[in-house]
């Protein structure tokens, strides 16, 4: 991958939403017969998060975390004569060796986690997605405080996520290392609405061991058009 492109951060490659606001697929559907999995430039800029994101830690996550990921899983993926979607290889994980689980999941949480922060500081909670936070957990603050509760429990590395559970209701839980809801091996299972990187690469740099400091700054940049977006599709 050519330098530019790699750098390239003001238009989706493998990723959600475009500058004009369209909802697009997460992954590229391409990916399923690509030569290659591709890491997807961000729909803003590194620094367009501060100050609640700092541009030193989104550089070095995006363009050596993420794309370490994304690198040992094309590895992985170099022998196999067709390289399912990246949301398929993670529906029967289970098939493959750790490193392929590792590395998989890495990209797709990853990329999902890109797609719900955005540099429209504040944004509101459309009335669909508030509505059913409201029902599952009693308020928005309540929602907030148990989702900063399940993401301050999480020990060690892992995610936190906000997802429709199969029995169509909202839930948080969490993973651990780069494993998500979607992988078939996963004891927690739904269709993610939101998602947050608790591994300290995500947070050291500004915040230092202080995870709580990183949540609270966190809720300023997430992507809520986004994610109701993503809630009507699971509903």
């Amino acid at each position: 991958m050519k330098r530019r492109t790699f750098l390239k951060s003001t238009a989706i490659v493998g990723g959600v939403v475009s500058l004009s606001g369209a909802i697009q697929p997460l992954f590229a559907s391409g990916e399923k017969t690509a030569d290659a999995y591709t890491l997807p430039a961000l729909a803003f800029k590194y620094g367009e998060l501060e100050p609640f994101v700092d541009e030193a830690t989104m550089i070095l996550h995006h363009t050596k975390h993420h794309a370490a990921y994304v690198a040992r899983l094309n590895a992985e993926a170099s022998s196999w004569e067709v390289k399912p979607t990246v949301e398929q290889l993670m529906a029967s994980v289970s098939k493959y060796n750790t490193a392929t689980r590792n590395h998989g999941g890495g990209h797709y949480n990853h990329t999902f986690f890109w797609s719900i922060l955005t540099p429209e500081i504040g944004q509101e909670i459309p009335s669909e997605l508030a509505t059913a936070l409201e029902q599952n957990f009693g308020s928005i603050q309540g929602f907030k405080e148990a989702f900063a509760k399940a993401a301050t429990g999480v020990f060690g590395s892992g995610w936190v996520w906000l997802v429709v559970n199969p029995d169509g209701k909202l839930s948080i839980g969490t993973t651990a290392n780069q494993d998500n809801p979607i992988m078939d091996l996963s004891a927690f299972k739904g269709k993610p609405i939101l998602a947050l990187d608790v591994w300290e690469h995500a947070y050291y740099l500004k915040h230092q061991n202080k995870r709580a400091d990183y949540i609270a700054a966190f809720w300023n940049v997430v992507n809520w058009k986004q994610a109701n977006s993503y809630f009507k599709q699971a509903r």
